[in-house]
Protein backbone atom coordinates (compact mmCIF):
# COMPACT_ATOMS: atom_id res chain seq x y z
CA UNK A 1 0.00 0.00 0.00
CA UNK A 2 1.56 3.17 -0.64
CA UNK A 3 1.13 5.94 1.89
CA UNK A 4 0.34 9.68 1.72
CA UNK A 5 1.73 11.07 5.60
CA UNK A 6 2.20 14.23 7.00
CA UNK A 7 1.68 13.71 10.96
CA UNK A 8 3.32 15.04 13.52
CA UNK A 9 2.92 13.68 17.34
CA UNK A 10 3.59 14.09 20.65
CA UNK A 11 2.57 11.95 23.88
CA UNK A 12 3.34 11.59 28.06
CA UNK A 13 4.49 8.53 28.53
CA UNK A 14 4.64 5.00 26.30
CA UNK A 15 2.94 5.17 23.41
CA UNK A 16 1.17 1.78 23.65
CA UNK A 17 0.21 2.77 27.29
CA UNK A 18 -1.31 6.70 26.36
CA UNK A 19 -2.80 6.05 22.70
CA UNK A 20 -5.90 3.38 23.94
CA UNK A 21 -9.43 2.70 23.23
CA UNK A 22 -12.11 5.67 24.18
CA UNK A 23 -9.67 8.69 23.31
CA UNK A 24 -11.59 11.93 23.01
CA UNK A 25 -10.22 15.05 21.78
CA UNK A 26 -10.89 18.35 23.44
CA UNK A 27 -11.92 20.66 21.19
CA UNK A 28 -11.15 23.56 22.43
CA UNK A 29 -7.65 22.66 23.08
CA UNK A 30 -6.96 21.58 19.55
CA UNK A 31 -8.32 25.04 18.82
CA UNK A 32 -5.65 26.66 20.69
CA UNK A 33 -3.11 24.17 19.16
CA UNK A 34 -4.25 25.14 16.04
CA UNK A 35 -3.98 29.23 16.64
CA UNK A 36 -0.36 28.78 18.51
CA UNK A 37 0.95 27.62 14.76
CA UNK A 38 -0.83 29.67 12.74
CA UNK A 39 -1.08 32.64 14.96
CA UNK A 40 -1.61 35.13 11.82
CA UNK A 41 -4.39 33.10 9.80
CA UNK A 42 -8.23 33.36 10.93
CA UNK A 43 -9.03 29.83 11.46
CA UNK A 44 -12.61 28.13 10.47
CA UNK A 45 -13.45 25.04 12.66
CA UNK A 46 -15.57 23.21 10.36
CA UNK A 47 -15.89 19.30 11.20
CA UNK A 48 -14.41 16.53 13.30
CA UNK A 49 -13.06 13.77 11.76
CA UNK A 50 -10.78 10.18 12.10
CA UNK A 51 -6.75 10.13 11.13
CA UNK A 52 -7.68 7.98 8.30
CA UNK A 53 -9.30 11.05 6.39
CA UNK A 54 -6.58 13.58 8.09
CA UNK A 55 -3.39 12.13 7.47
CA UNK A 56 -2.79 14.06 4.40
CA UNK A 57 -4.70 17.70 4.24
CA UNK A 58 -4.97 19.99 1.60
CA UNK A 59 -2.77 23.30 1.68
CA UNK A 60 -5.14 25.11 3.38
CA UNK A 61 -6.24 22.89 6.09
CA UNK A 62 -4.80 21.59 9.45
CA UNK A 63 -6.29 18.69 11.52
CA UNK A 64 -5.42 18.44 15.34
CA UNK A 65 -6.39 16.09 18.16
CA UNK A 66 -5.55 17.21 21.69
CA UNK A 67 -6.20 13.96 24.25
CA UNK A 68 -5.60 13.14 27.72
CA UNK A 69 -1.21 13.09 27.13
CA UNK A 70 -1.49 13.00 23.53
CA UNK A 71 -1.31 15.53 20.81
CA UNK A 72 -1.47 14.80 16.66
CA UNK A 73 -1.06 17.10 14.26
CA UNK A 74 -1.74 16.37 10.80
CA UNK A 75 -0.46 19.06 8.03
CA UNK A 76 0.84 19.25 4.39
CA UNK A 77 3.32 22.04 5.03
CA UNK A 78 5.69 19.09 7.11
CA UNK A 79 6.20 17.96 3.41
CA UNK A 80 8.37 21.13 2.65
CA UNK A 81 11.00 19.71 5.12
CA UNK A 82 11.83 23.25 5.24
CA UNK A 83 11.51 25.85 7.75
CA UNK A 84 8.55 26.38 8.33
CA UNK A 85 8.14 21.93 8.21
CA UNK A 86 10.94 22.67 11.03
CA UNK A 87 8.88 24.72 13.13
CA UNK A 88 6.08 22.65 13.08
CA UNK A 89 7.42 19.60 13.44
CA UNK A 90 9.59 21.70 16.55
CA UNK A 91 6.28 22.95 18.14
CA UNK A 92 4.61 19.45 18.27
CA UNK A 93 7.11 17.09 19.39
CA UNK A 94 8.03 19.19 22.45
CA UNK A 95 4.56 20.10 23.38
CA UNK A 96 4.18 18.32 26.32
CA UNK A 97 6.72 18.84 29.29
CA UNK A 98 8.96 15.66 29.41
CA UNK A 99 7.00 13.55 26.76
CA UNK A 100 8.04 12.56 23.61
CA UNK A 101 7.30 13.21 20.17
CA UNK A 102 7.73 11.89 16.41
CA UNK A 103 6.90 13.21 13.46
CA UNK A 104 6.23 10.84 10.04
CA UNK A 105 6.38 12.29 6.34
CA UNK A 106 5.72 9.81 3.72
CA UNK A 107 4.33 10.39 -0.20
CA UNK A 108 2.51 8.18 -2.27
CA UNK A 109 4.36 9.27 -5.23
CA UNK A 110 7.81 10.71 -4.32
CA UNK A 111 9.21 7.20 -2.44
CA UNK A 112 11.12 8.86 0.75
CA UNK A 113 10.76 9.47 4.41
CA UNK A 114 10.91 11.78 6.95
CA UNK A 115 10.92 10.91 10.27
CA UNK A 116 11.93 12.70 14.06
CA UNK A 117 11.98 11.80 17.17
CA UNK A 118 11.71 14.10 20.08
CA UNK A 119 12.19 12.91 24.20
CA UNK A 120 11.98 15.45 26.54
CA UNK A 121 11.80 18.07 24.49
CA UNK A 122 14.95 17.71 22.76
CA UNK A 123 15.00 16.44 19.09
CA UNK A 124 17.48 13.24 19.13
CA UNK A 125 16.81 11.90 15.85
CA UNK A 126 16.53 13.25 12.38
CA UNK A 127 16.63 11.12 9.71
CA UNK A 128 15.77 11.64 5.77
CA UNK A 129 15.83 8.89 3.16
CA UNK A 130 14.46 8.59 -0.29
CA UNK A 131 14.56 5.58 -3.10
CA UNK A 132 16.69 7.47 -5.25
CA UNK A 133 18.80 9.64 -3.27
CA UNK A 134 19.31 7.58 -0.37
CA UNK A 135 20.66 9.00 2.60
CA UNK A 136 20.02 12.46 2.86
CA UNK A 137 19.81 13.59 6.33
CA UNK A 138 20.99 10.73 9.12
CA UNK A 139 21.54 13.17 12.41
CA UNK A 140 21.62 11.46 16.16
CA UNK A 141 22.05 8.51 17.56
CA UNK A 142 20.30 5.78 15.56
CA UNK A 143 17.14 4.30 16.81
CA UNK A 144 16.83 0.74 17.75
CA UNK A 145 13.65 0.00 15.66
CA UNK A 146 15.66 1.27 12.89
CA UNK A 147 18.95 -0.81 12.97
CA UNK A 148 18.36 -3.99 10.49
CA UNK A 149 17.37 -1.40 7.95
CA UNK A 150 20.83 0.39 8.13
CA UNK A 151 22.73 -2.94 7.71
CA UNK A 152 23.24 -3.55 3.85
CA UNK A 153 24.78 0.12 4.37
CA UNK A 154 27.08 -0.54 7.25
CA UNK A 155 28.48 -3.25 5.81
CA UNK A 156 29.68 -1.26 3.17
CA UNK A 157 27.03 -1.24 0.66
CA UNK A 158 25.94 1.82 -1.50
CA UNK A 159 22.67 3.87 -0.39
CA UNK A 160 22.24 5.16 -3.58
CA UNK A 161 19.47 3.27 -4.72
CA UNK A 162 18.49 2.55 -1.30
CA UNK A 163 18.57 -0.85 -0.46
CA UNK A 164 15.41 -0.56 1.55
CA UNK A 165 11.33 0.44 1.37
CA UNK A 166 11.43 4.11 2.68
CA UNK A 167 7.65 3.70 3.47
CA UNK A 168 8.12 0.19 5.41
CA UNK A 169 11.06 1.99 7.55
CA UNK A 170 8.80 5.10 8.11
CA UNK A 171 5.58 3.02 9.35
CA UNK A 172 8.07 0.70 11.38
CA UNK A 173 9.21 3.69 13.24
CA UNK A 174 6.10 4.85 13.61
CA UNK A 175 4.71 2.03 15.38
CA UNK A 176 7.66 1.70 17.88
CA UNK A 177 7.89 5.39 18.85
CA UNK A 178 4.04 7.03 18.02
CA UNK A 179 1.44 4.74 18.63
CA UNK A 180 2.67 1.53 20.30
CA UNK A 181 1.30 -0.46 17.31
CA UNK A 182 0.76 -0.07 13.57
CA UNK A 183 -1.02 2.85 12.48
CA UNK A 184 -3.41 0.54 10.44
CA UNK A 185 -3.43 -2.10 12.92
CA UNK A 186 -6.15 -2.81 15.21
CA UNK A 187 -5.09 -4.52 18.72
CA UNK A 188 -6.89 -6.73 20.56
CA UNK A 189 -8.20 -3.66 22.57
CA UNK A 190 -10.02 -2.30 19.81
CA UNK A 191 -8.26 0.22 19.21
CA UNK A 192 -6.94 1.27 15.82
CA UNK A 193 -5.24 4.41 15.40
CA UNK A 194 -6.79 5.21 12.21
CA UNK A 195 -9.89 6.15 14.27
CA UNK A 196 -8.81 8.34 16.38
CA UNK A 197 -10.81 11.91 16.33
CA UNK A 198 -9.54 14.75 15.43
CA UNK A 199 -10.81 18.49 14.41
CA UNK A 200 -10.11 20.05 11.11
CA UNK A 201 -9.50 23.77 10.64
CA UNK A 202 -9.15 25.64 7.49
CA UNK A 203 -6.89 28.54 7.32
CA UNK A 204 -7.68 31.70 5.54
Amino acid sequence: MAWSVALACASAGRPAEVFRPGLHSDAAAAAQVAHRLYPASRLLETRDTMLDFALWPYEDEVFVGAYDRALLVCDRRLFGLDEDARRIADSVGTALPGGQGGVLVLHSVVSGCWFRRYERGELVRDVFVTAEDGVVVDQGERLDAEQPYWKAIDEGGDDVPLPFDPEAFGLRLAQEYMFGRGIADRGEDGFLPLELPLRRFKLA
